[in-house]
């Protein structure tokens, strides 16, 4: 074991649940990796604005992540991004972590906190109207369409119950919904059903977000008729599923039928000395603060293990 490249914790993904681990365990003294595919921050640098977070009014997603990190670093946590994993040994003691490059590391314990992304409609404009327009989160974003006029696009409980949300600040919200009928609860469908606010395309896809700065339009297609028109809208919420990062974890951790890790109230899978955290864990609601929380449990639980492990090493051998 090479021990430059051992940690006593390695942290997947730094998103606010990776960076609040970072921030707990490199406190504790406990030295600590965080390693990052993509952007620090995760799905947070999408929200332009959170105003929803605990004794902060109002900062961007990305400020906060800067914050995060910062804080994670000056504990003395080592943050590396760009990295890709190859392999991963979970079930032996010692945990290792093996990068497309061939660097090996490993560690006591292992936090895993690769996040997700919600499902995309992979339309035309899609990517380039993100945060300027187009959402695929009611409770982040809902307030800069106060007395807008917006479109919800999906036929799932999560989709009719966000139009609801939205009712509160939007002056008109329109579902568009590919089917005939709606994949959601009989309870939801007739709260939207009932709210004045809310009216429906159905049987109608969008094809292409159109705009100049920000988001001014759409072109759906009624599947009837084959018809495509432009319709004007102040902003766009998706909300055609969830899909955990956790493609690297088949076969490797306990997940469930959509690929969510299964953890206990402690944030442990089902091997020993590894936890999960945030976005990709078997959960019902996905905010900064969840994901927050459940790194800050993560963290300690995992604090706790390292700790056993050592006074364990420390015991002398029985004669």
């Amino acid at each position: 074991m090479n021990t430059v490249n051992h940690y006593d914790a390695i942290v997947i993904g730094a998103g606010p649940a990776g960076l609040t681990a970072g921030i707990y365990l490199s406190r504790a003294r406990i030295r600590t990796l965080i390693l990052n595919e993509g952007t620090v921050g995760g799905q947070m640098v999408l929200t332009h604005e959170i105003a929803n977070y605990p004794g902060v009014e109002s900062i961007s997603g990305y400020q906060l992540s800067s914050i995060m990190k910062k804080q994670a670093k000056n504990f003395g946590c080592e943050i590396k991004t760009g990295i890709s994993i190859s392999g991963l040994g979970l079930n032996d003691t010692i945990k290792s972590v093996i990068l497309s490059d061939g660097t090996e590391y490993t560690a006591d314990a292992v936090i895993l906190t690769p996040g997700g992304r919600s499902r995309t409609l992979g339309v035309k404009g899609e990517d380039e109207y993100k945060g300027r327009g187009i959402s695929y989160c009611a409770t982040c974003d809902g307030d800069f369409f106060t007395d807008k006029e917006i479109i919800v696009i999906g036929g799932g409980n999560s989709a009719l119950e966000e139009a609801v949300s939205l009712t509160k600040y939007a002056s008109k919200v329109t579902v568009v919904h590919q089917f005939d009928h709606f994949q959601a609860f009989e309870h939801a469908v007739e709260e939207a059903r009932e709210n004045p606010k809310i009216s429906f395309l159905m049987e109608s896809v969008l094809t292409g977000f159109l705009g100049n700065e920000k988001l001014e339009s759409v072109d759906i297609k009624n599947l009837a008729t084959g018809e495509i028109r432009n319709f004007k809208t102040d902003g766009a919420f998706i909300f055609i599923g969830y899909v955990p990062n956790t493609e690297f974890l088949k076969g490797k951790v306990n997940l469930n039928q959509w690929g969510e890790i299964i953890v206990d109230s402690n944030m442990t899978t089902n091997i020993e000395g590894v936890y999960a955290a945030g976005d990709s864990t078997v959960k019902k609601y996905r905010q900064v603060t969840t994901a927050v929380g459940d790194g800050t449990v993560a963290a300690l639980a995992a604090s706790t293990y390292i700790n056993d492990l050592k006074t364990k090493k420390k015991q002398p051998a029985e004669i």
